[in-house]
């Protein structure tokens, strides 16, 4: 049995179904929209080595990374993305460090100090360094 509705009540039954559908699908692109901002924060929050390597020479010059006798960067607190670049780069070193101390039968805090060394020495002027526990300006 099909239902005759005066042609008023259709109009407004079909505006407000139009108006539902609107809505819906509004929903569905900012539902969309909030998976791609959560997914692209993810992404951002885990730089990669390559794009590390990339920035590395600049936050240095910026005075937000330095080298330390460790072998490892160390970043100025309070700055996410020199923290960011300085963890990507001290795992690959820790890595490194590691495979040399396997492969030469010493231990990797040997590595460490000698690749600490080297890093402090290879600083160039005008960057920080960490020499017992002070941040020096080269």
């Amino acid at each position: 049995m099909v239902l005759k509705l005066p042609s008023k009540i259709k109009s407004l039954f079909l505006v407000r179904l139009a108006l539902i559908k609107l809505a819906i699908a509004r929903l569905v692109v900012v539902g969309s929209v909030f998976v791609g901002l959560l997914s692209f924060s993810s992404f951002a929050l885990a730089i990669d080595l390559v794009e590390a390597k990339a920035a590395l020479s600049a936050v240095k010059q910026q005075g937000l990374v330095c080298e330390t006798t460790t072998g490892y960067l160390e970043a100025k607190e309070g700055n996410d993305q020199a923290e960011q670049i300085v963890d990507s780069i001290n795992s690959a070193r820790k890595t490194e460090y590691q495979r040399i101390a396997k492969e030469h039968g010493i231990e990797v805090s040997k590595v460490e100090l000698l690749a600490g060394k080297k890093a402090v020495d290879k600083t160039p002027a005008g960057q920080y360094v960490k020499i017992d526990g002070e941040w020096i300006k080269k």
